[in-house]
């Protein structure tokens, strides 16, 4: 059995996605794998939830007209697909057929938080569920954590019948504090880990959200998922001048987009990046990623938007892509 601190290899499958003709994914800010590892792109095309298996082929789709802005994901125990929707400010729980089964707090409706939109840094103080949601997990118990997000500051605990818990987080660089709460995974101890995107850096907390730890050598962390080995994937947007950080700038090879693999301690095993973001195994900005129950990544990509605010051809960029964990 392989070890949380085995260093894992993968190569990239170029093609792997088979897009039935006339589909366009758009955007891929979401993914989720279930027990059948069956692989729920979250997409921001139509239909915007479409189900591969591991060879990449179409098995089902469904979710047109649900969503307004699809954003993250992530299967339950059951099978089960939790969508976050952040222009609707919704996180819902879905059949894996695309049956509504609840709503997780309040849909619809922003919360004050002194956000303006588009303007990450302009948090003013935290609020209540929801100012644009940007992720969710769910614990071995049951319970659901919420990223809350854009608009936010805070972290959202939820009952498993989706009972508000408690609420943590303010505005800022502090312990505790966010600029940009996105990512978010919970591990199997119920430690909680989320990425504090534009502080650059993975904020560790304990089930009652008390400060453990933080990771800093992170390069604004989108996605954040744990395997069934204790490994954590993180997808790091990498340097971006047109995204601006508290504090200096990152060293050249820290410009690029990447998925880091780690232990729980946040000690790098394996960095996925090629400085040629249109290249196969490359990215233009990572923004989802998970891995089967054999040790394949899988990585969602939003680099529509970014290669139009480049000028570029959001077509020479990869939208979604299958890495195969090489064997030992």
């Amino acid at each position: 059995m392989r070890g949380a601190n085995d260093v894992p290899r993968y190569e990239v499958i170029p093609g792997w996605a088979k897009i039935p003709p006339g589909w366009d994914l758009v955007e891929v800010p979401g993914l989720a794998v279930d027990s059948k590892n069956h692989i729920f792109a979250f997409t921001r095309g139509e239909p915007p939830v479409v189900v591969f298996d591991r060879e990449g082929r179409v098995l089902t789709s469904w979710g047109s007209g649900q969503f307004q802005r699809p954003h993250a994901a992530v299967i339950g125990p059951d099978d089960a697909l939790y969508c976050v929707d952040d222009f609707a400010h919704s996180v819902r729980k879905f059949s894996p057929e695309g049956k509504l089964l609840m709503t997780i707090g309040p849909c619809g409706s922003r919360s004050d938080t002194g956000f303006v939109p588009d303007d990450f840094l302009s948090v003013k103080h935290g609020g209540p569920p929801y100012n644009q949601p940007t992720s969710v997990a769910l614990s071995s118990a049951g319970e659901i954590y919420v990223a809350d997000g854009y608009g936010n500051s805070r972290v959202h605990k939820f009952s498993q019948d989706g009972e508000l818990l408690l609420s943590w987080g303010e505005p800022g660089c502090g312990p505790g504090e966010f600029h940009l709460v996105h990512g978010i995974c919970v591990d199997h101890q119920g430690r909680v880990y989320v990425g504090d995107r534009m502080n650059s850096r993975i904020q560790v907390f304990d089930p009652s959200g008390r400060f453990l730890a933080q990771w800093n050598d992170v390069y604004q962390p989108n996605d954040l998922h744990i395997d069934a080995e204790d490994r954590i994937y993180i997808a790091e947007i990498g340097y971006r001048p047109d995204l601006p950080m508290p504090g200096p700038p990152p060293l050249p090879q820290d410009r690029f987009s990447r998925v880091t693999v780690r232990d729980l301690e946040g000690r790098i095993l394996t960095t996925i990046t090629k400085a040629d973001p249109g290249a196969p195994g490359g990215f233009l900005s990572a923004h989802a990623v998970r891995a089967d129950a054999l040790g394949d990544l899988y990585v969602g990509e939003v680099s529509a938007t970014r290669a139009r605010n480049q000028g570029k051809d959001r077509h020479a960029f990869n939208i979604l892509q299958k890495f195969r964990r090489l064997q030992d």
